[in-house]
């Protein structure tokens, strides 16, 4: 089976990453100026909590099991494509997204006092169109990183990844159908939340709290 050198892929992933870095920097200096917040839900930040446990599993899962798994500097080809494919496709719905929302992206769940609905973009394709960039850019990097460990840390940290992104997405979707009532409903019936599968499009009104 062809293989190549897992550290490329290391690097193309760890590049990628610094393009969404970029992204998000830019986004938190522009909500910085945004209008006075309305309604906040800080509940949301044990989501972030539990998201970050799965980064830790991508990116450290390995030294934590290197005595007992032979390390791989190789990775089959198939797999290699895969990881930078969703690597790629990650920073796309994370650069996107942040530019879509403006001054309206927030780390921590929130509305604003002049909080508008969002449609276009990202937006028209999934509810959480960061939570989708950041779940394949988690994915991508397990594979890189990670997946010497028999690939058991990538259902594992892709498990965890998305336990702590429902807590995110069921306290931001309270936020909005408290401010947006109907309109959220019908958006929600239209659009799905995180997978790309099912989406009617359309311009009906969607919305973003901070992913």
């Amino acid at each position: 089976m062809p293989t190549v050198g897992r550290m490329w892929v290391q690097l193309a992933v760890i590049a990628i990453w610094v393009l969404t870095a970029i992204a998000f920097s830019a986004g938190t200096k522009k909500s910085t100026n945004a209008e006075p917040t309305r309604r906040r839900d800080t509940t949301s930040r044990i989501g972030i909590g539990i998201v970050a446990l799965s980064f830790v599993f991508s990116w450290v899962g390995p030294w934590w099991f290197f005595m007992r798994t032979p390390n791989k500097p190789t990775l089959p080809v198939w797999a290699a494509a895969i990881a930078i494919a969703l690597a790629l496709t990650g920073t796309w719905f994370c650069v996107a997204a942040v530019r879509t929302l403006g001054k309206q992206w927030s780390i921590t769940a929130r509305v604003l006092e002049q909080h508008e609905l969002v449609t276009s973009g990202p937006y028209n394709i999934v509810r959480h169109p960061i939570y989708t960039g950041m779940w394949a850019l988690q994915l991508a990097t397990t594979i890189a990183f990670s997946s010497w460990i028999w690939w058991g840390l990538v259902p594992i940290s892709t498990a965890i990844y998305y336990l702590g992104t429902m807590v995110r997405v069921s306290r931001e979707e309270k936020l909005l159908r408290e401010q947006f009532g109907p309109a959220f409903d019908e958006y929600a019936r239209r659009v799905p939340a995180l997978l790309p599968l099912g989406a009617r499009g359309g311009s009906n009104d969607a919305s973003g709290v901070s992913a």
